[in-house]
């Protein structure tokens, strides 16, 4: 009886409870949809990262694991240096340079021979290898956003570069210029960003770590084997994202109890007879309570569902319209967004829902 009594209460209203339910929704999908774009990113700069192929990534003192942000501060010669200790294959120094003309992005400068010599040579869509200082290489997923195909024209850092090639995807960055040629670029001539370390068995990871900080002049870099470095790169670890979360799911929070509020004080100032009614047949403090937070977490078990589908939905549209975006909903961020939209609805119930128990039932009644 009680809950087709909640129902038939709701959908007296329909608009007033289609609002709450949308708010609610949009609550769930900010979340969801700003966390996963933040997965998302990292998610996809590890999986390339991984790509790669390297055991050990060494950098400068003070290098962050956010390929771009270091520039190219070393002199590209430490690469001899680690090239002679034990166990070390191929030594790969790349710049990492960050772009902010029209997207941001990071740009690979690179030594094609030892950067194949890490994974394995490129596998290429079309076209093949840099044929001069002035070719560039692309990503299938850049080629097909870009609409670029070989021997297209491609403006980068203020220069004009020919598609020599297109790439399959997953291997560092998804442009790659020859390393001499960003180097005259950025001004920095036998300079380095990172040195990517193929080892003869990756076992031997920890060791190599431990002998390049034992090298003179190299006890301050970042050296780590590349499970250790590709462990450093969550979302919690980026600056400002542990704050930016919390602003966002503040003010969900927020969005949530004002709509929650606002619906069910009015709901209950409609229902002041009503509610007399059922308090003058013995309905307790408790049952009126009950009906108010029960109309309650029905509204949020609605917009839960359907900010969880706006999300999933937003996700597929946002890959199919930018593939270089990926968007993860994860079940962890489900759990929480779900948590913080129950949250934010009963704490705006909960003074309505209280009010209505406290009325007199003779006021009640006799309420115009």
């Amino acid at each position: 009886m009680m809950n087709k009594m909640i129902v038939a209460n709701l959908v007296h209203r329909p608009i007033r409870s289609l609002i709450s339910i949308v708010a609610i929704g949009l609550e769930v999908a900010l979340i969801l949809l700003i966390a996963g774009l933040c997965y998302g990113i990292m998610n996809d700069s590890k999986n390339r990262t991984a790509g790669i192929g390297a055991d050990v990534i060494v950098q400068p003192p003070g290098s962050s694991f956010l390929a771009g942000i270091s520039g190219a501060p070393v002199p590209a010669k430490v690469a001899d240096v680690l090239r002679g200790l034990p166990h070390v294959k191929v030594v790969s120094p790349v710049i990492w340079q960050l772009s902010t003309a029209g997207a941001l992005e990071v740009i690979d400068g690179i030594d094609l021979p030892s950067f194949e010599a890490l994974g394995g040579a490129f596998q290429y869509v079309q076209g093949g290898p840099f044929q001069g200082p002035n070719d560039i290489l692309v990503d299938d997923y850049i080629a097909r956003q870009k609409h670029v195909t070989v021997g297209s024209a491609m403006e980068v850092l203020n220069h004009n570069f020919r598609v020599a090639g297109i790439v399959e995807n997953g291997r560092g960055a998804r442009k790659f210029l020859p390393l001499a040629a960003l180097q005259d670029l950025i001004g920095a001539k036998d300079k380095a960003s990172v040195f990517y370390v193929k080892l003869d068995d990756s076992a031997n990871a920890d060791a190599v770590v431990q002998a390049v900080k034992n090298q003179p002049g190299m006890e301050k870099y970042s050296v780590l084997s590349t499970p250790d470095y590709l462990s450093m790169m969550t979302p919690s670890r980026l600056p400002g994202f542990r704050p930016f979360i919390g602003v966002v799911i503040g003010v969900s929070l927020v969005i949530g109890f004002l709509v929650i509020f606002q619906s069910m004080y009015a709901a209950v100032m409609e229902r002041t007879r009503e509610i007399g009614i059922l308090k003058s047949l013995g309905a307790s403090k408790f049952y009126i309570v009950s009906v108010i937070l029960r109309e309650t977490g029905l509204l949020a078990v609605a917009g839960i569902a359907l900010g969880i589908g706006f999300s999933l939905a937003a996700s597929w549209a946002i890959r199919q319209r930018f593939p270089l975006v990926q968007v993860v909903v994860s079940g962890d961020w489900v759990l929480r967004s779900c948590l913080v939209a129950v949250l934010g609805a009963v704490a705006g119930a909960l003074y309505p829902a209280f009010k209505a128990a406290g009325k007199d039932p003779i006021e009640a009644l006799a309420y115009e």
